[in-house]
């Protein structure tokens, strides 16, 4: 958890685990969002805290509703793994090649644009951790899905994939950008760390310049770095030859700013098959909470091995854990 809190902040919190009612559980969202100081140690906690919002919003406003309207159509994909990340991007760039490319998913791919039309989730492996990739509909000027918002506020990051055999592949990736804004959503490329404004989500995004087999991709490539790179991040891959795949399966789980931790039970081996993935710079306590809620009243402290102490030490609740750590929780 970051540091300097303030105990309102924290007493809120406690407030938020007890509150069962959406209505409660939305205000307290709003209220913690306030108390929350606003700085770069708590840039990812403010995109979190966004996502509660938006989606205590969602259910406080279907609680209302009586039934849906006459042919309305809306989705909801779970997060699975690590965290979820969206693919986003105008027709027939590829997207649907590339989730097929880095998971087992088996969409539909076509040549022409229009081919998805509904969610296409499928699991990423990147060394022990699974993470959640969901392809979504094309974006485009004349062409957004009513119900896709809800699901991009709730991912954790993004894909923006742009198509380098089309020449007016800058001006599609600003009609996305464009698209999404109008609804309270942001692609960054870093998320912000003093914004006030709790309705508009940013997600953190990757431009994934697709297609760079095409013959003309490369002066393409360069008038895109031009004009995104300042803003975005820029990786071209094929998914054609596999040019820049796994660089891509690195980046997509670098976006989630989280890392892995083993765990352990006291006189058995670490679990290497199945670690727990948390923020960067997590404590001892926030992974207690992953592994069971009991732990929150009932840890007294933690043996750690890993790079930042030596083997088997012995630490607090508020330790700060590395990437790779085995931690031995005792109660």
């Amino acid at each position: 958890m970051p540091a300097n809190l303030p105990p309102q902040y924290v007493k809120a919190e406690e407030e938020y685990r007890r509150a069962s009612n959406p209505a409660d559980r939305l205000e307290i969202l709003r209220e913690l969002f306030r108390l929350l100081p606003k700085h770069k140690g708590t840039e990812k906690l403010q995109a979190e805290l966004k996502q509660k919002i938006s989606r205590a919003r969602d259910d406080v406003e279907g609680s209302k509703a009586s039934g849906k309207k006459p042919g309305a159509t809306s989705w909801r994909v779970p997060t699975e793994g690590a965290g979820q990340i969206v693919l986003l991007g105008p027709p027939n760039s590829g997207k649907s090649a590339i989730l097929a490319s880095l998971t087992h998913a088996r969409p539909e791919i076509a040549a022409y644009p229009f081919t998805t039309r509904s969610p296409g989730p499928g699991m990423m492996q990147v060394q022990d951790v699974s993470v959640q990739l969901v392809d979504l509909p094309p974006i485009s000027a004349d062409f957004f899905e009513g119900w896709m918002p809800g699901i991009v506020r709730s991912a954790n990051a993004a894909l923006l994939v742009a198509d380098l055999a089309d020449d007016d592949g800058a001006e599609a990736i600003q009609a996305v950008l464009d698209r999404l804004s109008q609804v309270h959503v942001d692609l960054v490329g870093e998320l912000p760390f003093d914004c006030e404004d709790e309705a508009t989500q940013h997600i953190k995004t990757l431009v994934v310049a697709n297609k760079f087999d095409d013959d003309d991709a490369e002066g393409r490539l360069e008038l895109l770095r031009e004009w995104i790179g300042p803003r975005f991040p820029v990786l071209a891959v094929s998914t054609a030859n596999f040019a820049g795949l796994d660089e891509l399966r690195r980046n997509a789980y670098d976006l989630l700013g989280v890392m892995r931790v083993y765990t352990k039970v006291p006189g058995k081996p670490v679990d290497r098959a199945h670690p727990f993935t948390v923020p960067i710079g997590a404590s001892v306590m926030d992974l207690a909470r992953e592994v069971h809620r009991d732990f929150e009243r009932t840890l007294k402290h933690a043996r750690v091995w890993g790079s930042g102490v030596f083997d088997a030490q012995a630490v607090g609740r508020d330790h700060e854990l590395r990437d790779g750590d085995i931690v031995e929780l005792h109660a």
